[in-house]
């Protein structure tokens, strides 16, 4: 053992305390974005796990003959109180790989601290560095998925709240001017130039589907993008049809004759549950998430079909293979 081995394994320590306050703070901030009480629960749990860890580690630096700072927990509140301010400007995935980020530098730091404590001796040290690797490779695992899950549309474990979504919104509305690229400029310029006919019958087909939305809006909003989406389609407007259809979709308006599983408003739970395990495409997954929201809203129903989509998003993204 060198003479410098426990002072950097106190310094170590001391900064993955400092990591694990903050994220015991963003843990608790993403609990109002949990989709199911189930991930609720889990993030919840984390945050819980969080503390016990941090008072290991704690523990640890004192039988170092360190001193655990008193400011930490303060500085990491801080921490993710400005993370969340932050996050507000940014789209979520980016929020989210910002979580990956913190979790990394937690898994690398737990590393090094096994083996600088592996290198002092020091074996309920290793205990812990163990304990602390298996904890943050498993949410790193977590993270990927629900960012792959968010690369397929969803739907993710984890949604934006409204006041959230609403002040994003509000400042990527404020930044548009500055943030739209020459190269985005140039690129409309170039389609408008290049397709004047089909932009313009596009936009005489839009502004036709738009007049029979406002028609039928006595009706219902349902209604009114329903008779939009017909209309259009059957004008030959396929474009803007799927787009109101995508709506229609993501807003879970559709019939339940135009979902991916057949009868489903006459499916309990555990039918539901179960067909829903059977589907293999993200885009139907999400429909049916959408619709059931919108109507019944049963939370078995919508945790299996999050989590159907987590494995194809692990799949995807990889893990586990």
């Amino acid at each position: 053992m060198t003479l410098t081995t426990v002072p950097t394994l106190i310094t170590q320590l001391h900064a993955v305390l400092d990591l694990t306050n903050t994220e015991i703070q963003v843990a608790e901030t993403r609990v109002a974005q949990a989709r199911t009480e189930a991930v609720r629960r889990e993030l919840t749990e984390n945050a819980e796990n969080g503390r016990l860890r941090a008072a290991a580690i704690e523990r640890a630096i004192r039988d170092l003959g360190g001193v655990p700072e008193i400011v930490g927990p303060l500085l990491g509140r801080l921490a993710a109180a400005l993370k969340a301010m932050a996050e507000q400007a940014q789209p979520f995935d980016e929020a989210l790989l910002g979580d990956l980020v913190l979790e990394h530098q937690l898994l690398d730091r737990a590393r090094y601290v096994k083996a600088l404590a592996t290198t002092a001796g020091k074996q309920d040290v290793v205990r812990l560095a163990d304990r602390l690797v298996t904890a943050h490779a498993a949410t790193v695992d977590w993270l990927t998925t629900v960012l792959a899950e968010e690369a397929l549309g969803g739907p993710a474990a984890l949604r934006r709240t409204p006041f959230q979504a609403a002040t994003g919104a509000t400042i990527r509305l404020i930044n548009v001017p500055v943030s739209w690229s020459a190269r985005g400029i140039d690129r409309a310029l170039d389609t408008a130039r290049t397709t004047p006919p089909m932009l313009s019958a596009l936009l005489g087909r839009g502004a036709h589907a738009g007049d029979v939305a406002v028609k039928t809006l006595a009706a219902s909003r349902d209604a009114a993008l329903e008779t939009a989406e017909r209309v259009t389609r059957d004008e030959g407007a396929d474009g803007i049809a799927d787009a109101i259809h995508s709506a229609r979709t993501a807003g879970g308006v559709l019939e339940a004759g135009e979902l991916p599983i057949a009868d489903y408003d006459d499916l309990n739970v555990s039918q539901a549950v179960a067909a829903v395990k059977e589907l293999t495409d993200p885009s139907d997954v999400r429909t049916v998430v959408a619709y059931e929201e919108a109507h019944k809203d049963r939370q078995g129903v919508v945790s299996a079909a999050q989590t159907r989509l987590a494995g194809i998003a692990q799949e995807v993204a990889g893990i586990g293979n």
